[in-house]
């Protein structure tokens, strides 16, 4: 059975606390393994067993991700991260959703979401977000919150008895600020575990063979993602240094900090796998890059497929703006979509997605003859798409209506 190394808690509170940041500590290595937890009583046996049942029904999703290509590559960053020994432990699961997220459940079932695939941009950053929930698993924190929250609600449900019985307004109103105060130490506790899961993280980041300091990039982009978004809204950018009351997580500006500032030097030069990374991830990309645009938020998609493409845009890319900008539809975005659409056609003018966009972003701007003469490209391309039907409609062949 695997113990609770004592001070744990404490050595995380202390390294990822705001005021630490600064002095020159470097998260320590992971303790030994001594092997999964293995539930103990009825209820943590029925909490594993409820786990068990939800594995059975993930692993018959239609949101499932069956590529054994990219499901072992996966595995593979988080054995090299956190080590075989603890990687035996973990059944992964990817799944299409384009949201940045991963999770893992006591009974080592992890789950990485396509929408952490498309955000990060290496092997290193990828490590980042799966040692955090391969931490939280160590430590058993999804048991503990369970465990606290139990407590805490039996709590206010015995309180809430109580303030019927007196039926005053000093009963209502304590029963009020009873209920605040539990529920804020429950985040509180939350945000704690958060700490000591990035600390646990960046140990085994620290001591792989990836490079540490992508840790604190990870949330860096998506502060900057979450800004474009918030620019494109026209609404105000989040504060990326305030905790919210009821917040769940640390504020990222702070896990930024403090990841970047306990990130062993020595690791600075090492790989990062960035070569490794794209290359796995280039057969799912341009399904990936269209669930982002469904999402309609122009600003964070826009600046995923920008920062995709900073060493170089390629025709995928390219068409994924012009998507991006023509499924918007403004006509000064239609007009840029054709743009974008013709220079990925002048570099891969067999691309048949880039002849499709570029039809019917001219159809809509007027340029009709030009656009029916990229549709047809489009068709000879690819006979059996499954717009053929309509494509057809907008551009018959030569002699057609």
């Amino acid at each position: 059975m695997m113990q609770r190394p004592a001070g744990l808690v404490a050595m995380a509170a202390a390294l990822m606390a705001p005021a630490a940041i600064g002095q020159s500590k470097i998260a320590p290595p992971p303790p030994p393994y001594a092997g999964a937890y293995q539930p103990q009583g009825v209820d943590e046996i029925g909490l594993w067993g409820e786990g068990d049942e939800d594995e059975r029904i993930l692993a018959n999703s239609p949101i499932l991700l069956r590529d054994e290509a990219l499901n072992a590559y996966v595995k593979g960053v988080l054995c090299a991260t956190v080590g075989d020994d603890r990687c035996r432990s973990v059944r992964l699961y990817i799944l299409r959703v384009p949201l940045f997220n991963a999770s893992m459940t006591p009974n080592g079932t992890m789950r990485v979401y396509s929408g952490l695939l498309l955000r990060v941009r290496n092997e290193a950053e990828l490590a980042t977000v799966l040692g955090h929930e391969f931490g939280h698993f160590e430590e058993r924190h999804t048991l503990t919150d369970w465990k606290a929250r139990r407590s805490s609600t039996d709590l206010l449900s015995w309180a809430a008895v109580l303030a019927l019985l007196g039926n005053t307004y000093q009963s209502y109103s304590n029963f009020d600020s009873l209920q605040l105060s539990v529920y804020g130490r429950l985040s509180h506790f939350n945000r704690d575990q958060e700490r000591e899961a990035d600390a646990l993280g960046l140990g085994y980041l620290n001591h792989s063979a990836l490079r540490p300091q992508s840790a604190s990039v990870v949330w860096q982009n998506l502060m900057a993602e979450q800004e474009a978004s918030s620019l494109a809204k026209g609404v105000r950018k989040p504060d990326f240094n305030k905790v919210a009351f009821f917040a769940s997580h640390p504020p990222s500006g702070e896990r930024a900090a403090t990841l970047a500032a306990f990130a062993d030097p020595a690791g600075a030069e090492r790989d990062d796998g960035v070569a490794r990374y794209a290359a796995a991830l280039a057969p799912w990309l341009p399904t990936f890059l269209d669930d982002q645009i469904k999402l309609n938020d122009f600003g964070a998609s826009d600046y995923i497929i920008s920062s995709l493409a900073q060493n170089g845009w390629t025709a995928a890319l390219l068409v994924a703006r012009g998507d991006l900008y023509r499924a918007r539809g403004n006509p000064r975005d239609l007009a840029q979509a054709a743009e974008f659409y013709g220079k990925a056609v002048e570099m891969d003018a067999g691309l048949p997605e880039a002849q499709r966009g570029l039809g019917l972003s001219l159809f809509k701007t007027g340029r009709r003859t030009e656009g029916q003469a990229a549709l047809r490209r489009y068709l000879e391309l690819k006979p059996n798409a499954s717009d053929a039907a309509m494509i057809n409609m907008l551009a018959p062949a030569a002699g057609g209506q």
